[in-house]
């Protein structure tokens, strides 16, 4: 146990996040791994003798002295309840129950809660306490994580969203599918959290690095959350991700009663000005509630890149976002986004994006995070999006690493802004031009917000919103 941090029970750990919980009957046979077996419920492989399907000596009793131990059957406990209003399928882990190992029943049971799940229409919710696979049935216990990982994806394909929260310890295979596969990762203050466990990591291994804020530093969680607001949290994100809406997000009225530049080089003036309103700003006073994802999951994050979901003050329907905050955007950040685009579009939730940045990173270091790759991506991401999205320009639009946030044939621009193929400055360096000639270069470009919308590049120029008589 990691010193100082709580290790919930199963049910302590659904206490923590509802006050009412229903316990689904746990599968009398065995559920088939392939549906194309479901007509055959005699898989021979499944008839063991004592001691499991390895004959280990001495499981059946471990497991009679865990169940009268912990008062459970299993190590995992499956239900339904109400959080924040929507119900859901909740899945706890006891890891008081053989380490909250994943065996053969276990993968009984977590089919049949997201069968429930999908046949009910509803979000999976897991409190994941683990130490991985059953030692004592062997590999028969471990292709457990394949049925979890076909569930998590069916559940998917339904377009219906799955949270995990991690307790203290979430290792193994565990973390590896239900844990990291999840659409929203969080994590409780202190928990281990990693794929290698305690017990068989390189012994000069740091204990930092398996830790729930270690996590959160890589991007592998959305949000380290204290106990006593994991309710709260919980239950705004099942009502964000359980609202579709086939509607685009209007583009937000600019918040700066701006003049439009009289010359490009007057634009890129007022889009890099530090008075500018930011996107902070556009979402304080776009959205009632939000809340963040963060994170690329390939261990790296960029606080230049605010992504997540929240409530419309004008309409209170649920939209996502992914907003650049004026700095060059790192290639995590672009994967972030993408992260987020394809997430609101699999749920079917419209997103809308603010365009902010001087272009894409481009020192060493981003290059060997897969820059070129990285903005593929979210490229990629808005052209095959279903769901509508929606263009802020909102201050720099620097190259493509602005352009691949933009929704083709819907972005608009605030008065305060540009874009533009390249800076100017690096227009006239690359056509050899002295420094006094940046401001002509600039008009020659034309990047103000009317020329663009001359050009083609986005729908009109918003406006302030007008004062109530």
């Amino acid at each position: 146990m990691t010193e100082g941090v709580p290790r919930y029970t199963a049910r302590e750990a659904i206490a923590l996040v509802t006050p009412g919980f229903t316990e689904l009957p746990g599968p009398t046979s065995p559920v088939p791994t392939n549906p194309a077996d479901a007509s055959d419920s005699s898989d021979p492989t499944r008839k063991f003798g004592p001691d499991g399907p390895l004959s280990w000596q001495g499981y059946d009793a471990s497991r009679a002295r865990a169940a009268a131990r912990t008062g459970e059957e299993e190590s995992v406990v499956c239900g339904t309840a109400t959080i924040g209003g929507t119900a859901t399928v909740l899945i706890s882990f006891e890891f008081g129950f053989l380490g909250g190992s994943l065996g053969e029943r276990t993968g009984d049971r977590l089919e049949a809660a997201y069968a429930y799940a999908r046949e009910r229409r509803i979000p999976v919710v897991s409190l994941v306490a683990t130490g991985g696979s059953r030692m004592q049935e062997g590999m028969r216990a471990l292709v457990q994580l394949q049925r979890v990982a076909r569930q998590s994806t069916l559940t998917r394909e339904a377009g219906l969203p799955q949270i995990a929260v991690l307790r203290d310890p979430t290792t193994g295979g565990g973390w590896a599918t239900l844990g990291a596969g999840a659409d929203v990762v969080l994590a409780l203050p202190g928990a281990q959290v990693g794929f290698a466990g305690s017990r068989v990591r390189p012994p000069d291994a740091d204990p930092a690095a398996y830790t729930a804020e270690a996590q959160l530093a890589a991007g592998a969680v959305d949000a380290v959350v204290p106990p006593a607001e994991l309710p709260g949290l919980l239950g705004l994100w099942l009502h964000l991700l359980s609202h579709p809406s086939a509607e685009p997000v209007p583009p937000p009225p600019a918040l700066a009663d701006t003049d439009l530049p009289a010359t490009g080089w007057e634009a890129v003036g007022n889009a890099r000005s530090p008075q500018r309103p930011c996107a902070t700003a556009y979402l304080d006073a776009h959205l009632a509630r939000r809340t963040e994802i963060s994170g690329d999951r390939c261990g790296g994050t960029d606080d230049g890149m605010l992504c997540g979901f929240g409530v419309l003050k004008d309409g209170g329907r649920t939209v996502a976002y992914a907003a650049q905050t004026g700095t060059a955007t790192r290639p995590a950040g672009y994967r972030t986004a993408a992260r987020l685009i394809r997430l609101a579009d699999r749920l079917r939730i419209p997103v809308l994006t603010l365009v902010d940045t001087p272009g894409a990173a481009n020192d060493a270091e981003a290059e060997r995070q897969g820059a070129g790759a990285a903005i593929a991506d979210v490229f990629g991401a808005v052209a095959a999006a279903r769901t509508p999205v929606t263009t802020l320009l909102i201050g720099e639009g620097g190259s493509g690493g602005a352009l691949a946030l933009a929704a083709p044939d819907n972005t608009w621009a605030t008065p305060d802004s540009y874009f533009s193929v390249i800076a100017p400055e690096l227009a006239a360096a690359i056509l050899k031009r002295p420094p006094e000639e940046v401001h002509a270069t600039a008009d020659q470009l034309r990047i103000r917000p009317q020329d663009l919308v001359d050009l083609g590049v986005v729908r009109g120029i918003v406006e302030p919103p007008k004062p109530q008589p």
